[in-house]
């Protein structure tokens, strides 16, 4: 299995030119990044828990790419894999706030599509570039809503699919992991360790 690895590190296995637009991103931000929670309640629900998230998935689809391609073929790139997961929840940092008291808050003002939005627009400044592969990964990362469900066709790419996966792993079966200490996968561990 491989050994856990930092968003930094894991960020160069980008291709480029996304590796530089994704470096400069994750080092302009890396102090909210580290600051903010997953989510309000239901996964890495703690200061810090927003970066300690990407950092799961992006191991996550380490772990499952070599797995995975061991086995079988996949019809895209870890790089690929690497670039949707960590741009996954992007509006994330922005859509929390931290109280006085350590309360996480939550900014309810934007619709679920206008938060997309917020994420499409840091993408473009950064200058992260999309393939349609990556958009339809980005849209469907967290499943088909029903109300776009068409028996009979493929909606969610192969690349969403599996960016899914490593999602729904982190948030819905390892949603506490990384620990603070003594985390079973080698060299993971939380950002802050922080609960709020």
């Amino acid at each position: 299995m491989s050994a856990y690895r930092t968003v930094e590190e894991l960020v160069e296995c980008v291709d480029e030119p996304n590796r530089g637009a994704c470096r400069w991103l994750l080092t302009e931000n890396l102090e909210l990044f580290k600051t903010a929670p997953g989510s309000s309640h239901n996964h890495q629900a703690w200061l810090g828990g927003y970066y300690d998230h990407v950092s799961e998935v992006m191991n996550l689809a380490v772990l499952f790419y070599e797995r995975l391609g061991s086995v079988r073929p996949l019809p895209f790139s870890l790089s690929d894999a690497l670039l949707v997961v960590f741009l996954h929840d992007l509006e994330k940092p922005w859509k929390y706030q931290i109280g006085s008291d350590g309360h996480i808050t939550k900014d309810t003002s934007m619709t679920k599509e206008e938060r997309k939005g917020f994420r499409a627009r840091k993408i473009r400044e950064y200058g992260i570039e999309l393939t349609q592969e990556h958009e339809n990964a980005l849209r469907y990362i967290e499943g088909i809503p029903d109300s776009e469900y068409t028996p009979g066709a493929r909606i969610m790419g192969p690349l969403a699919a599996f960016c899914h996966l490593c999602d729904i792993t982190s948030a819905r079966i390892w949603f506490e992991y990384p620990n603070a200490e003594n985390d079973p996968w080698t060299n993971a561990k939380r950002s802050t360790g922080k609960r709020p």
